[in-house]
């Protein structure tokens, strides 16, 4: 039996990504240390995108709309629930990371996927000139096939190709895939 990973003191998640950070929003923010209080809660050693999920869920009605009308939301909540149970044992001491993307070393905190994913919710916005909000980060998010957040997403029957399909990619404009890696 692997041992479970020591709780995490908050000041050890320290993260960039803060409120102060003028590339997102208040919202997003807000999302980020949901996501912060979650890991540090569960013990885990590093944000993933599991816990951004879970924490755009609870605070993004944007989000919500795009996963699905409230069953889904509540199956796929469920599943992250289950996290110190089910998901959470078997991701434990691992890192999530599919070394598809840049790995974002100064994103202290996050596992190397969740940290990309912000960056490119960060990017994805500042293409619009705006700050990046929970569907930017979503979209990132998704898009990375071996995202515990698309393990997630998959168990809860939601396809990740669907979520892409109904995020915005600018102001009111449906199908973000177009403007989506592959």
């Amino acid at each position: 039996m692997h041992p479970r990973t020591p709780r995490q003191p908050a000041r050890d998640l320290d993260l960039r990504h803060r409120a102060d950070d003028a590339r997102i929003g208040a919202e997003l923010a807000a999302v980020v240390a949901g996501a912060r209080r979650r890991a540090v809660r569960d013990g885990d050693r590093q944000i993933d995108t599991a816990h951004l999920l879970h924490s755009l869920l609870e605070s993004d009605p944007d989000v919500r709309a795009v996963c699905g009308g409230p069953a889904r939301v509540a199956r796929l909540l469920g599943y992250l629930v289950q996290r110190s149970i089910g998901y959470g044992l078997r991701w434990q001491g691992s890192v999530e990371d599919s070394g598809s993307v840049p790995a974002v070393t100064d994103g202290e905190g996050f596992s190397p996927l969740a940290g990309g994913a912000l960056e490119a919710a960060c990017t994805r916005a500042a293409e619009r000139g705006e700050r990046a909000r929970g569907v930017d980060l979503l979209a990132a998010i998704v898009v990375e096939p071996d995202a515990r957040a698309v393990e997630v997403l998959a168990a809860a029957g939601i396809e990740a190709r669907d979520v892409v399909a109904g995020i915005p990619r600018g102001t009111g404009e449906a199908g973000g895939a177009a403007d989506l890696p592959a």
